[in-house]
This record gives structure tokens, sequence and C-alpha cells, in this order.
């Protein structure tokens, strides 16, 4: 399976005008609190990505771009220059936030990359704990077993 398409960014030269361009377009919830003043866009819906819109400085043109998930960007910028490609922003870590790269193909459209970071292991629940530890050969502890009942005399 290969790496799947996880954020679209929307760069404009008015943020705050396309930001309640596509918000009223598709109802999107736009959130723009963050010190980069940078609309975060949740899908809503399950098959959809999440997104951003966002203003370009004052000597770049608008553009709208997609983001991969891959597991080493530096990996993926090499590739793409071998394969006739140029990087545009190297690979760059905002702390806390996201750890990306940006491309262009050999006919100059930019994608970037974004650095794919697997959730938490989720705990396993006791019944897999214990069909994994059969498989493993490893005995279940043994349970206490409770006295047996005594049965009421009738006198």
């Amino acid at each position: 399976m290969g790496n799947g398409v996880v954020h679209f960014e929307i760069m404009s030269k008015d943020g705050k005008r396309m930001r309640e361009f596509y918000g009223s377009l598709f109802g999107w919830p736009i959130d723009a609190n963050n010190p980069l003043n940078y609309g975060v866009i949740q899908p809503g819906m399950e098959r959809a990505i999440g997104g951003g819109i966002g203003q370009v400085t004052e000597n770049q043109l608008p553009y709208t771009t997609f983001y991969v998930a891959v597991d080493n960007p530096q990996e993926y910028l090499d590739k793409v220059v071998s394969m006739g490609g140029k990087v545009l922003i190297p690979v760059t870590d905002i702390p806390g936030m996201v750890t990306f790269a940006m491309f262009s193909d050999p006919e100059g459209n930019m994608v970037g990359l974004v650095k794919d970071v697997p959730p938490p292991a989720k705990p396993k629940p006791a019944r897999a704990k214990k069909a994994a530890n059969a498989k493993k050969g490893k005995k279940a502890p043994a349970r206490k077993k409770s006295a047996p009942k005594r049965k009421k005399s009738r006198r």
C-alpha cells in the first residue's frame, strides 16, 4: 500500500478573505486561533482529510498543494531530486506541530511531505493478552477456586 494524502493547503494573498470564502462555500469550520494565523480545517466526514488556509509572504504567489505522509522526508527529497524534481523547503520541524518538507515535481507542481507519526499503541484487552500468551506457550495465571457450596440440609 502506498503513502496517503493527509493534508491540503490553500495559501493566498488574503488569508482571512479566503478562510471566509471557503468556510462559507463548503461549510468548513476553520480555526485560525494560533500564532501563525493559519486556518486549520477539520474534515467532519470519515472519508475526508483536514487542511489549512494561510497567507503567502509578500513576494510569494498564491498556491494550492497537498501533503503526503512519509516515514522519512529526507529520503523522499533525495529521491525527488534524483527523479528531476527540486527541493523547495528542506525538512523543517515546527516543535509540537509537524515535521514537513516541500518539493516541486519536474513540471513545477508543489507537493508537501509530512513525517508520519504513528498513533500511540492501544493497550491490549485482557483476552488478547491471554491468547498471545497461549501462542507463546505461557500458561495463564491460575484462578483461585472458591470452596464448593454446601447444600443446606433439611432437618
